[in-house]
């Protein structure tokens, strides 16, 4: 699994906006349709866009920016910048 992991639907505008963020910092990060599971559909349903941490369990929900993420970054202990897995 990805150190990040994308939580969003198709035809979500603002799951476009946060996916079109994270590519611009570069960020390497898994997407994951809420619909493939009806688990993420109870869990995120209302709360998409959100930017889950698995190893940790951290979630960084909708709105952030690049700052929003680079905190939460420190947070989970990955460091903006850095190579992390697809």
């Amino acid at each position: 699994m990805a150190d990040l992991v994308l939580f969003g639907t198709e035809g979500c505008h603002l799951c476009e906006d946060a996916e079109g963020l994270l590519l611009r910092t570069g960020l390497s990060f898994e997407k994951q349709d809420i619909m493939a599971g009806e688990q993420w559909q109870q869990r995120y349903a209302i709360r998409i866009p959100v930017l889950l941490h698995p190893p940790s369990g951290s979630e960084l929900g909708w709105p952030f920016d690049e700052e929003g993420i680079r905190d939460f970054l420190v947070q989970t202990g990955i460091k903006f910048g850095s190579e992390i897995s697809r």
